[in-house]
């Protein structure tokens, strides 16, 4: 993953943005895989984090952001640097108050176990604060992948990682546990100059197909006739390519009894009628 990258870099700032909506500091705070040092670079002292652990299963995105720690504009900010695996969380039940991951998680294989031990992780009242790529991301790429193995192969293979759609956001919420359960959706339209500018910002960011049974070998004359297919069908006068990537942020709460909990059924006292007539203007026929 390049040091810069501006996509990154707004989706980074629209999930930290959201730890200043939050009335209280997260003193100890976990953050997983994905873009961890435009974390730690721009958090800025949101939050009121005093200690950050970053973890990602591979050893060199561990390093590099190690070594990338000196540019580092909080210098305040304890950092501790771990090689582990998102799935099987190398942490002790209710140690944090904090667990952030930012375009990560949609790469793991089970991510509701992933999750629901995040929120064994976390303190009560602890945040699960996520973003992660949903499933409308590249979909002008997957309409044109699709057609051209359509035309030269007689059939398809995935040639783009499955992602997880809006709608199964808030059910993985609520069956890791998480209390208060928020989802919201951003969109963004980024134009290359060619479906090959596109393929070379993917690999920048390491999101290139990750499925282990996927087809090796992409034939040349396919390729083209992607590209080809993408810029007549996509294309715009100035030659520009558009590609739309969507993003999910989850937000969720480790339970805690002094959150606020919705009345029994049946416990209300007015009824709608009551607000109608209260509330409710009459409305005067012509």
């Amino acid at each position: 993953m390049g040091p810069r990258d501006n996509f990154i870099d707004t989706v980074t700032e629209n999930l930290l943005d959201r730890l200043e909506d939050c009335k209280r500091d997260f003193p100890m705070a976990l953050c997983l895989g994905g873009s961890m040092d435009p974390i730690r670079r721009l958090l800025h002292g949101r939050g009121g984090i005093e200690k950050m652990i970053m973890m990602d299963m591979s050893h060199d995105m561990i390093k590099r952001c190690r070594e990338m720690q000196e540019n580092s504009s909080d210098s305040k900010l304890e950092t501790l640097y771990v090689v582990g695996d998102e799935e099987f969380l190398p942490v002790k039940q209710r140690s944090l108050d904090l667990v952030i991951s930012c375009l990560g998680l949609h790469w793991v294989n089970d991510l509701p176990g992933t999750m629901i031990q995040c929120r064994m992780a976390l303190k009560p009242d602890g945040l699960f604060l996520v973003s992660i790529l949903g499933g409308e991301t590249l979909r002008e790429l997957r309409i044109a992948c699709t057609v051209a193995q359509m035309e030269r192969e007689g059939g398809i293979s995935p040639r783009i990682s499955p992602l997880a759609q809006v709608r199964d956001a808030g059910n993985l919420l609520t069956r890791a546990g998480l209390a208060l359960p928020a989802v919201d959706v951003d969109e963004f339209t980024i134009r290359y100059g060619s479906a090959l500018e596109l393929i070379e910002h993917l690999r920048s960011m390491g999101e290139t197909n990750a499925l282990l049974q996927r087809n090796q070998i992409l034939k040349k004359e396919t390729a083209l006739a992607t590209a080809s297919i993408y810029q007549s069908m996509f294309g715009g006068e100035d030659g520009s390519i558009p590609a739309t990537f969507q993003v999910i942020y989850m937000t969720g709460w480790a339970p805690d009894p002094s959150q606020q909990k919705p009345k029994r059924r049946g416990s209300a006292n007015v009824s709608f009628e009551d607000l109608q007539r209260e509330f409710g203007t009459s409305q005067q026929t012509p």
